[in-house]
């Protein structure tokens, strides 16, 4: 299972190198290796991201033309497009997980479910420190990872490899899980302004701020996955809501 990677979309385009190298030829290198080295019985999983379909309409399956908007998805895209050559050219078992934004309470302090879950638990534990943000606009299709792994091993117990989408099927906005989040952990909250100057007081308090810092160069609006393949041939389905996956992250960072 190849789940190695630059994983923060932001921080690819600082470091859209790295990124690549890491991402795209260090795919490229695990493939070659099991080619050389005739490692055939070898089942080869390739994390891909819906990333990749970046400015294509929702909702995406696996026949969506791909269309990234950052280092890091062009990366992956490179890899994606590795994995299905490998696969043809030398019949390793090579499958292409298309997976949409999956969370839990391991995600990484940067990324935004994790940011704004920590940062509201600490304001629920008396916290006057502001949360900053970027396009709370933005829409993705959240997943829990719990539901998301059982698919990338389902699609390794099939006789044939293929690429597989596996999502949700529902998209929200970053604004709308703020919304969520806030009232899990029973705080009151309120919007007032618009774009850059948009911001949201929680029990009277400025607490969340827009920030340009945080917008992307290229943004990336609405991701939603349409996963009837792997429903259909992995018999596969998503168990948990977004409401428990915000329970378990907060039950989690409160612990803390």
């Amino acid at each position: 299972y190849n789940l190695s990677a630059q994983s923060h979309v932001g921080v690819s385009f600082f470091q859209p190198e790295y990124t690549s190298n890491v991402n795209g030829i260090g795919t490229l290198r695990i493939l070659d290796s099991i080619k050389t080295l005739k490692f055939f019985k070898t089942k080869y999983y390739q994390a891909g991201t819906s990333e990749m379909f970046g400015a294509s309409p929702p909702k995406q399956n696996e026949n969506t033309k791909f269309y990234p908007r950052s280092p890091y998805a062009a990366a992956k895209l490179f890899a994606h497009w590795i994995t299905i050559n490998y696969r043809e050219a030398y019949g390793i078992f090579a499958c292409n997980g298309i997976l949409f934004n999956h969370e839990s309470p391991i995600r990484g302090e940067t990324f935004v479910t994790k940011k704004i879950i920590s940062g509201l638990c600490k304001i629920k534990k008396g916290s006057s420190n502001p949360i900053y943000l970027g396009n709370i606009y933005s829409k993705r299709d959240w997943g829990h990872a719990k539901d998301y792994v059982e698919a990338m091993w389902l699609m390794l117990q099939k006789k044939t490899p293929d690429d597989y989408v596996i999502a949700t099927g529902k998209s929200m906005t970053v604004k709308n899980f703020i919304n969520l989040s806030v009232k899990k952990l029973g705080l009151k909250i309120s919007w007032s302004g618009k774009g850059l100057n948009e911001k949201a007081k929680i029990n009277g308090k400025k607490l969340i701020i827009i920030s340009k810092r945080y917008f992307r160069p290229s943004e990336v609006d609405n991701l939603q996955g349409d996963a009837r393949k792997s429903q259909k041939i992995l018999k596969w389905k998503p168990k948990i809501k977004i409401d428990k996956l915000i329970e378990d992250m907060i039950n989690s960072e409160m612990q803390l």
